[in-house]
């Protein structure tokens, strides 16, 4: 049976692979590479990223299927996982793929022949899925991740520390809307959290981006909170090793690994959104300091921040991308009475249905002063290329925490189809909740295997924009799917505040926006498909 699926997992990849390649031909002949165009044709072209989204996750179940394969361990589950993903993702490409709830791609959109649904299904063979999943408690999804044995510690070790410190506090810190304690945020640091992929010359811990992956999924599985606390050091790591000088490396990475400073990144404004080339806010060098003047908005962690990764026009000349330089910018901490206790600084919170825990904010800077010396790289114009270095990085993590977010929903409501007894059963033993519980864990299964892949090739030095957006994109549809899906299970309980399935819906539903809302991901995808395809 396992040698049977890996045969039909390749043969399957193969039709996904021919039908997108004949999408994006369909599409680059539309369209032309005309930018308006691509716009006029929003449907197919972003359709076209989805395609192409769903073909390379079949390569990358089918590589997964086959490793363990070849390695005596591909048991039963994981064959049952891989056969109900290649069939319903084969059926949706073939029939109708979902981009969202109310919009469909479908082969007759690009005028293209459909592939060939080549792996089917019985309901049998998803009733016996979800029997083995239940009786592995749910851990199966993670346990059959393909893991080395210092990932599998690394796993083991913050899945415990999830378990331990997080879990039993969420719900009442999401609740009562509070900042996550520090004394929790202590023992992260302690734990390596903030300087994981910081190299050890800088006093981080030097790990790669599959590391990364793996803790930001076990700390958001506990919490997205937690799992999202890393978020700003990544990004702010990033662009200090990138774009920085020698003496800001020396300066800021020790004391980002240390947990000594938190940082958070200062990018949006209100009315830009995905624009960032349209930022206004200015910084305007004044002898040995820049003066900035402008407002942010969606700034998470703000207050509690003791470093801004700040993104503003150094250029007043410029309209576009070229004129924005990036700062690193020192604040005063704050708090929930005083949040920003800094001079030409103010701001107040945003509230928010989910994604708590570290609170939003809008800040306005009138006069904000920031020393010369803490341009980035020392050069003006480069923050956007700065900034951009580091997408690839945020996307992969962001699908982490969408697969941790998954994963927690999985959880629930497998243990409250177990516990919830209706009409003298268990609900599990009604098919259509044991199906819902199957497909999750299938879907989660694959989102894994393509943000492995995407974190694996960043490890290597290869380019990954193409498969980190992928990655982000069907991740956070996996975890948004996940958690309706268990809330649906948990029935009128699940819409009750004290049921944490009801957290996990609202924190669920940010996935899709931040980091590159999916729309644009899906525009993004689209494009460099397209170049390839014209190369």
């Amino acid at each position: 049976m396992a040698a049977d699926i890996v045969s039909d997992l390749e043969r399957a990849a193969d039709a996904a692979d021919a039908y997108m390649r004949a999408a994006r031909a369909a599409v680059a002949e539309r369209v032309a590479g005309d930018r308006a165009a691509m716009d006029r044709e929003q449907h197919v072209v972003h359709g076209l990223a989805w395609v192409a989204t769903y073909a390379e996750t079949l390569r990358e179940v089918r590589d997964w299927a086959r490793a363990l394969n070849d390695k005596g361990a591909l048991g039963e589950i994981e064959t049952l996982l891989a056969k109900l993903l290649a069939a319903e993702y084969g059926a949706q490409l073939a029939g109708g793929l979902p981009m969202t709830q109310v919009e469909t791609i479908r082969p007759a959109d690009f005028g293209v022949a459909a592939p060939p649904v080549l792996v089917r299904m019985a309901e049998t063979e998803k009733a016996q899925l979800a029997v083995l999943l239940r009786d592995a408690q749910g851990r199966a999804t993670v346990e059959n991740a393909n893991l080395d044995e210092d990932l599998s510690l690394i796993r083991d070790q913050f899945r415990k520390f999830a378990d331990d410190r997080i879990v039993p506090q969420a719900h009442g810190w999401h609740c009562r809307d509070e900042l996550i304690p520090l004394d929790v945020l202590g023992e992260m640091g302690a734990l390596g959290v903030f300087g994981l992929t910081i190299p050890e010359e800088f006093g981080g811990a030097g790990l790669g981006k599959m590391a990364m992956c793996v803790v930001s999924e076990e700390l958001s599985r506990g919490w997205i909170g937690t799992g999202s606390l890393g978020t700003r050091s990544e990004i702010a790591a990033e662009l200090i090793l990138i774009g920085g000088t020698a003496a800001q490396k020396q300066h800021w990475l020790p004391k980002i690994a240390s947990a000594e400073i938190l940082p958070t990144a200062v990018f949006t404004e209100p009315n830009t959104g995905s624009d960032l080339g349209s930022l206004r806010t200015r910084a305007v060098k004044e002898g040995d300091h820049y003066v900035v003047t402008g407002n942010k908005t969606w700034i998470t962690h703000a207050a509690r921040a003791d470093l801004m990764t700040l993104l503003a026009r150094t250029d007043l000349s410029t309209t576009g991308f070229n004129g924005l330089s990036m700062l690193l910018a020192p604040k005063p901490r704050g708090d929930d009475a005083n949040p920003f206790p800094a001079d030409g600084m103010s701001g107040g919170e945003i509230e928010v249905i989910g994604y708590r825990g570290m609170k939003e904010y809008e800040i306005g800077f009138d006069g904000f002063e920031v020393a010369a010396a803490n341009l980035l790289g020392g050069l003006e114009g480069q923050g956007f290329k700065q900034l951009m270095a580091t997408f690839e990085s945020a996307r992969i993590q962001t699908a982490a925490r969408a697969i941790g977010v998954a994963q927690n929903a999985f959880e629930l409501g497998l243990r409250y189809a177990l516990d919830r007894k209706q009409f003298g059963k268990e609900i599990f033993a009604f098919p259509r909740v044991a199906n819902k519980l199957a497909m999750m864990a299938a879907e989660i299964m694959a989102a894994r295997q393509i943000t492995y892949f995407a974190a694996r090739r960043k490890d290597s030095g290869k380019r990954c924009d193409l498969e980190a957006g992928m990655a982000k994109l069907l991740a956070a549809r996996v975890a948004w799917a996940a958690a309706d899906n268990a809330l649906q299970i948990h029935g009128g309980n699940g819409f009750a505040v004290e049921y944490p399935i009801s957290r996990v819906l609202a924190d669920a539903r940010i996935l899709n926006i931040f980091e590159g809302a999916g729309e644009i991901q899906a525009m993004v995808i689209a494009r460099r498909l397209l170049e390839e395809g014209a190369n």
